[in-house]
């Protein structure tokens, strides 16, 4: 069972300690090195494709690779939504980092527009198509209306997203819009959930550190 979370909090309990749990967190650039530092997992936000070039404000893969970064997050929604990341610079992105000997996270989810008009499986089929099966990538399911907006997809939603990805792709797949502890096992017990990427809930040491557990109960 994957977790990943954007951890700002170094100190508390372990979740790393939890058998049967890969704990990952995704903390910013500027807490990398601290993140590091404490022995966790450490995930960058986001990763360019290039090792070195004319790229004023990205972060190369050997720059990751150099601070002891285990891998990156990939086409993060807010990413898609906010900086204009496509389809084509995600799988860049990804093939960039796995090139490096990063693990790679990459994000694909649909809007509520694209849900209401039947799109899902088109919208998942094409952000996939610029993703190949490897041993470091790991898929993110994020229902972009679901992520912030205090609704979450029902694990029924879940499970039927998470089996048609692994249709496409070969790769364990996480969930991730609005985890949160009371939610966790539900979503968690599906049979094609492999994990979550958390969000909002990751922020605090408590609330993580309980997803955690749950996950850990659910796999042993």
């Amino acid at each position: 069972m994957i977790i990943v979370g954007n951890w700002k909090m170094f100190r508390g309990p372990d979740p790393q300690a939890l058998v049967g749990l890969d704990a990952i967190v995704c903390p910013p650039f500027t807490r990398l090195r601290d993140s590091v530092d404490a022995g966790l997992t450490t995930y960058a936000q986001n990763v360019h494709w290039d090792k070195e070039g004319a790229y004023t404000g990205e972060i190369s893969p050997p720059m990751l690779v150099e601070l002891g970064v285990t891998g990156s997050l990939v086409g993060h929604s807010e990413r898609r939504q906010y900086f204009g990341e496509s389809d084509e610079t995600v799988g860049l992105r990804t093939r960039g980092a796995l090139a490096a000997g990063l693990h790679v996270v990459a994000c694909v989810g649909e809007t509520i527009e694209e849900r209401r008009g039947g799109k899902t499986e088109a919208v998942l089929r094409r952000q996939l198509s610029v993703l190949e099966p490897h041993p470091n990538l790991v898929v993110a399911y994020e229902p972009v209306w679901a992520i912030g907006t205090g609704h979450t997809a029902t694990p029924e939603i879940a499970q039927a997203a998470h089996a048609f990805i692994k249709s496409l792709l070969d790769a364990p797949v996480l969930y991730g819009g609005s985890v949160k502890p009371d939610n966790a096992e539900a979503l968690l017990s599906q049979p094609d959930v492999d994990g979550a990427l958390v969000g909002g809930a990751s922020l605090d040491v408590e609330s993580f550190t309980a997803i955690c557990q749950t996950a850990a109960r659910i796999r042993s």
